[in-house]
Formats: structure tokens, sequence, C-alpha cells
């Protein structure tokens, strides 16, 4: 638990290309062709994520053919440097707090790396002062939307009316590997795609905030370490996914929540919505039945899944972009689970506006 922060604005940002389901499927049958049929389930895969669609950084003809780092990290800066300045542009003008207002920017991505970092290169462009605090955050793939909006809570929470912009945006599609016909890659394929998302936060009470954060935990899970993140060679990332990752959930999530709510100092009870990061429909289930809730409870995450596919760590933000325009109850909990392999929440009460 830590004094209140308010949360004032938030927004969203998405690259410019959208591919269906359909037509993922149908790049994916042209880049691999007879190794698929090392993969019997390819298609009920496709069919069965829940997905209509995805933005994604390149034009669908970028990754048919091969690409290393280079290729990839140039991409990754110029695509993430555009959502950036869209996302967190659009938390600024909805909070209605100018970038000079902005004390420390924390940024959270996986999919990529700049040095110097984004926002150090953004600076200027947005209009922050050159007393800026900086913290850039790397290695919390899924997990890195509540895990970095948690840091950020921290750090507004230091003093009053102190304002930081936590912006984390996610370019997965880069990751794409025409060298891999794994299982996991194959099912990365039909799961993940592109896109970011901005807060606004404030040290202390204001009567602009739509969500005031006041607790946060996270729960390290001992010997979990192959459940998910980047294997790491030559040609780039390419994609850890355990298949067991809903069984896991199932049998150890539970526990690990009850200490969540604990360090959080909130009573599961009072939770009146979990506004949870979408993995993939398996995943929603087993959320579903570890949180006790009935079968297409998480109906926000489903709609983000469907229109938007697995972007990592901002898709949990889009879901909360959902509910609070359909309404936050009085308390809500942010959950979403990432390399480690972690689970985080975080825990707000609906603000004044």
């Amino acid at each position: 638990m830590f004094p209140p922060v308010a949360l004032l604005g938030l927004g969203l940002g998405l690259p410019p290309h959208v591919l269906s389901q359909e037509e993922a499927a149908l790049l994916t049958i042209r880049i691999f062709g007879e190794r698929l049929a090392g993969f019997p389930q390819f298609g009920r895969v496709f069919a069965n994520t829940g997905i209509a669609r995805r933005h994604c950084a390149r034009p669908a003809d970028w990754y048919v053919a091969p690409h290393g780092w280079s290729d990839r990290m140039g991409a990754y800066r110029q695509a993430a440097k555009a959502l950036f300045v869209q996302a967190a542009t659009a938390a600024l003008a909805d909070a209605g707090v100018d970038p000079t207002e902005v004390d420390c920017v924390v940024v959270s991505s996986s999919s990529g790396f700049a040095v110097p970092s984004l926002e150090a290169q953004l600076a200027e462009a947005m209009g922050f002062r050159p007393d800026i605090e900086r913290l850039p955050l790397f290695g919390l793939g899924c997990a890195g939307g509540v895990a970095g909006l948690a840091t950020s809570s921290r750090l507004a929470a230091t003093a009053p009316d102190r304002t930081v912009l936590f912006v984390t945006m996610e370019l997965c599609s880069l990751a794409f590997r025409q060298d891999d016909g794994s299982r996991a890659n194959l099912v990365a394929t039909a799961l993940f795609g592109d896109g970011a998302a901005a807060c606004v936060l404030r040290g202390g009470m204001d009567e602009r905030a739509f969500a005031v954060i006041d607790g946060a935990g996270q729960h390290l899970f001992p010997r979990s370490e192959d459940i998910m993140g980047w294997r790491i060679d030559d040609a780039g990332f390419g994609i850890v996914l355990s298949a067991t990752l809903p069984q896991f959930l199932q049998t150890r999530l539970r526990p690990a929540l009850g200490r969540l709510l604990t360090q959080c100092g909130v009573e599961e009870e009072r939770i009146g919505r979990f506004i949870c990061h979408p993995g993939g429909t398996r995943v929603l289930a087993a959320l579903e039945e570890v949180l006790r809730l009935e079968t297409g409870s998480l109906d926000h995450e489903r709609a983000v899944l469907a229109d938007h596919g697995n972007m990592s760590a901002p898709t949990v933000l889009f879901v909360l972009d959902r509910a609070r325009r359909a309404g936050l109850p009085d308390r809500a909990a942010l959950l979403a689970l990432g390399p480690g392999f972690a689970a985080n929440l975080i825990t707000v009460r609906r603000g004044p506006r």
C-alpha cells in the first residue's frame, strides 16, 4: 500500500497496418508452406484465438523476407517512437496536463531497445523539461502494463502533485521468425499484435482523476523461468511460451492472488471488477476459473483481444480504457502475468471524474 495516486489520463496508440486473422493465417501458410505439416493443429489454433484482427508495425510483405538484428531494431525504433508520441500525446490531452508539467517519465518495452532510450530521443519533440527524470524498463513482457504502472505510481506517491507519465509500447510482430517452425512460434504468430498505451499519474487526490491507485503487489513464482520469455540468438528474439500456462494458472495463481491482495490491503470481496491482461482465450478461461467468475465475465478482455490481438504489455490498459468508458465500480484490480514468471496486481478506486 502507498499514499493515493490520481490516474488523470489514459491514451492509446496503434500502428497503421491491419491484418485480419484470415490474412494472418494465409500469410503464415505462404511463409512456412510444407513445414506446417509438422503442426497439424495450425488451423485450429488460428481459428480459436478469438482474434478478428491485429495492428502491425510493418506491411504484410515485410514479414515474408528474413530480417536480422539491424533490420528489426531499426523498424522497432521508428515504429516505437511514433507510437510513443501517439499514446503519450493522447494521455496528456485526456488528463489536461501540459508536457512541461511532467516530472518523470517511465517507459516499459520488451520487444526492442534503443540507446539513448526512446524518451530521451523524444524529449525535445514532446516538450519535456530538461530536468525530467527518466526510467526505461525492459524484460517485464506481458506484465509490463501493470508492473510499469505500479512503478510509476510509487514514483508519483513520493510527493504531492508529482506528475509521472507512463508509456508502454510493444511491437511483437517485429520478432516474427520465418526460420522457426516450432509450435511456440506458430502460436505466437496467431496471437500477437502491436500497440501502445500511456497514463498520466499525479501524487495525491485530484478532482480530474478517473481512478485512484492505492495499492500494488507482485508475486514471483519460483522455478518458472521457462513459462514465458525471449530466446535470444543471432537472428533476433525467439518466443518462449509454454503450452502449460493455463494449467499453471489454474494450480498456482489462486494462493498468489491472496498474497497480492494482502499486499494491497484489499479484501477480494471488495473488488467489483478484475481488469485482466487477455493473453489468449485459454488464459482468459483459466483466469475466470481462478477468479471464480462466470464464463464470459471478462467481456472487455475478449473484445480487446478480438480487435487487437495480444499486444503484450499495453493490452491491459486497452481493457482499462473500455472498463472506464463502461463505468468503473467502486473498487477494481488490474491483473497481468509475465516473464519471471510473475503475477502483478494494482488496486484502484473509482475517481471523481
